[in-house]
């Protein structure tokens, strides 16, 4: 068909037409069937060229799908956010083609985008090998600059089976079954290659440009079940420039070179052992750093008139049940059998229920609310071993927990409270990136709409309260309630979603929680679940990633190491030592007889902050020669200046600012 062009608004063209409403407000009319390249090209030639793939009254579609109605209609170019997952998405199918293309017989299962990347499954009887990543990123950087001819298709489903298992694509004939019967199958064809996919697609390979690269290979089981075929995963990047691609990957080094893991044991400060698996072992060290931080936010929490309670680690199963979450949450559950008393004892994977309890000892009254009670408790979930991460993933962990009790009109002010806290933690700890999402209802919920609408509204008052912005996050909120999402960025750019301000109007309501309102009568109290660190063992994980070790003073493990040159000095060190003790420094003493650049090593390694090196002249006139951690600048002071001066450096901010 010939191209169609805006009909005027005399109505000159006498066509079937339809009506394109633009993000701007205004309008075009073209004749039915006209493409979003056409309307693109009609907008103007800069955006044609930019063009990538539309959004068609809320849905992504091609370019060259043809448009049958009136429709809402948004170009999406490279510099929106939906570009990314389509990049990602079209270089899976590159990935496909080249791999087929260079090893026929292999057969295609699936190949989403992911975040940072995508991957495609692979069924081959022989193995992928490291060496095959650079033939086969090779072959896809040819794919794109040949710049493919893309076309989709609409085959009827028996057609669709017939056709793939006919040419041995069985897990894709697989698939096809399962697509429900109200669905198109559509076939999308990169030159004469063609892979079952719903879309949408760039118009051609050469769009998805050549800022990509294959990452690595691991196994995975067809449609993630053991007891089915084990495949071969190919992993890539994927972004929209070179520099881009760059960025990425000196990020990838930059975490590679702060792996909580390896920095955990070049500072001795946990282990992990298969004989207690996704379980912490803290060392002396770790312990202290653990300890550091629990004692902060300690003090945060009691300066904001919270108690602190600890519930039993064993609660018989019926409470769970009660609290719904032996239907929500059994898998996750660590269960332990009680023979003589026949019954089935739940190591708790939260703390929510058992504060519920403690709240309901006594009656209540209004006078009494808020109680902001917290706990740091120790939890226990079930995770696959697959999944499990050093200490960013694990079984065993501690809670810093809190749960809210108050009115249905205090729950604003309490929100934006405990919100105000964990913006405070985090920029104390070192974070000044802090974004909020709030997560609203999901399908799957209790409680009706009214009580929801009220929830989601009073946590959105919460933020404008204390002025910050939030984004939705729609659907994500959890069954009993919505929720506060508090993620930080770390030091190279990383998100990591650690606090929560979630409503809960579901356990006061199981387990009949109330209190003696100001009219006399009983009421259920609002329930506000508060963490901010999240649990403490994945937020020291994210610790450690940030300041690469290197902590500041105040919550290092070990502040300052004071190091002899000659054995002459040992007295004069055993002096210092006691002296940085009495002022409640963490200090080590060594007086090892090793030479002085060994030892500065060894405590650089350690990531001390401050290293004290002592010889006979400093014994003498009673300096020190100090050091600080990644200089190889030293000072020499007074001992009573230098005490000083860490004194005051290692005060915790939240005591230095009191």
């Amino acid at each position: 068909m010939s191209a169609p062009h805006p009909v005027s608004p005399d109505g000159a063209i006498d066509a079937p037409r339809v009506t394109i409403a633009l993000p701007d407000g205004k309008t075009l009319t073209f004749a039915r069937g006209v493409t979003g390249a056409e309307v693109a090209a009609a907008i103007g030639p800069g955006l044609a060229k930019a063009a990538l793939a539309l959004e068609v009254n809320g849905q992504q579609w091609d370019l060259s799908r043809p448009i049958e109605t009136d429709a809402q209609l948004r170009v999406i170019t490279r510099k929106d956010p939906e570009a990314l997952e389509l990049i990602r998405h079209d270089t899976a199918h590159v990935l496909a083609m080249a791999v087929q293309e260079l090893f026929p017989g292999t057969q295609v299962t699936i190949g989403p985008s992911i975040e940072n990347g995508f991957y495609y499954d692979f069924a081959r009887d022989q193995p992928f090998t490291p060496d095959d990543l650079g033939k086969i990123e090779a072959k896809m950087h040819e794919i794109v600059k040949a710049d493919l001819p893309t076309r989709r298709e609409v085959w009827p489903r028996d057609q669709a089976i017939a056709h793939f298992e006919g040419i041995g694509e069985h897990y894709k004939a697989e698939i096809i079954r399962d697509i429900p019967a109200d669905q198109e199958v559509s076939i999308y064809f990169h030159g004469s290659w063609h892979d079952l996919c719903r879309g949408p697609h760039f118009v051609s390979t050469g769009k998805i440009g050549q800022a990509f690269k294959l990452m690595s290979i691991a196994g995975a089981y067809w449609r993630g079940d053991s007891k089915n075929p084990q495949l071969q995963r190919i992993y890539g990047t994927a972004w929209r420039d070179e520099k881009e691609l760059e960025a990425y990957l000196h990020r990838l080094e930059e975490a590679e070179k702060r792996d909580h893991r390896r920095i955990g044991r070049e500072m001795n400060l946990f282990h992990m052992q298969e004989e207690a698996v996704g379980q912490v072992f803290w060392h002396p060290k770790g312990f202290m750093l653990y300890r550091t931080l629990e004692s902060y936010i300690r003090r945060k929490i009691a300066r904001a008139d919270y108690v602190e309670v600890k519930t039993p680690l064993l609660f018989d199963r019926k409470l769970w049940e009660t609290s719904g979450h032996w239907g929500w949450y059994r898998e996750h559950m660590f269960v332990a059998e009680v023979a003589d008393e026949e019954k089935q004892l739940v190591v708790k994977p939260m703390n929510c229920p058992g504060h519920v309890q403690i709240f309901k000892q006594g009656l209540r009254s209004y006078r009494e609310l808020p109680i902001r009670m917290a706990e740091f408790g120790s939890c226990h979930r079930y995770e696959p071993s697959g999944s499990l991460h050093g200490l960013m993933r694990v079984r065993g962990f501690t809670q810093d927990d809190a749960h809210i009790f108050c009115t249905p009109e205090q729950m604003p002010h309490e929100a934006a409270t405990a919100s105000r806290l964990i913006f405070d933690v985090y920029k104390e700890l070192g974070f000044d990136r802090v974004d909020v999402k709030l997560a609203t209802r999901p399908e799957k919920r209790i409680g009706s709409d009214e009580i929801w609408d009220r929830a989601e509204t009073s946590l959105a008052e919460a933020c404008d309260r204390i002025g910050t912005s939030y984004t939705l996050n729609p659907g994500e909120g959890v069954f009993y309630g919505p929720k506060l999402e508090f993620t930080l960025t770390d030091a190279i750019g990383r998100e990591w979603q650690c606090g929560t301000v979630q409503v809960d109007f579901n356990l006061p309501e199981r387990f009949g929680a109330e209190y003696v309102a100001e009219d006399g009568s009983r009421k259920r109290p609002t329930m506000l679940h508060r963490a901010i660190l999240g649990s403490m063992e994945r937020f020291i994980g994210v610790l450690i990633e940030h300041y690469a070790g290197k902590f500041p003073l105040w919550l290092a493990p070990v502040q300052v190491a004071i190091a002899t040159i000659v054995s002459d000095a040992d007295p004069y060190a055993k002096d210092v030592y006691a002296t940085l003790a009495a002022k409640g420094l963490r200090a080590e003493l060594d007086i090892s007889n090793e030479k002085i650049n060994y030892k500065v090593r060894q405590h650089s390694l350690a990531k001390t902050p401050y290293l004290l090196v002592l010889g006979r002249r400093e014994a003498e006139n009673r300096t020190v020669a100090i050091r600080k951690l990644g200089s190889d600048a030293q000072e020499i002071l007074a001992l009573d200046e230098i005490v000083q001066r860490l004194v005051t450096e290692a005060t915790p901010p939240d005591i230095a600012s009191a």
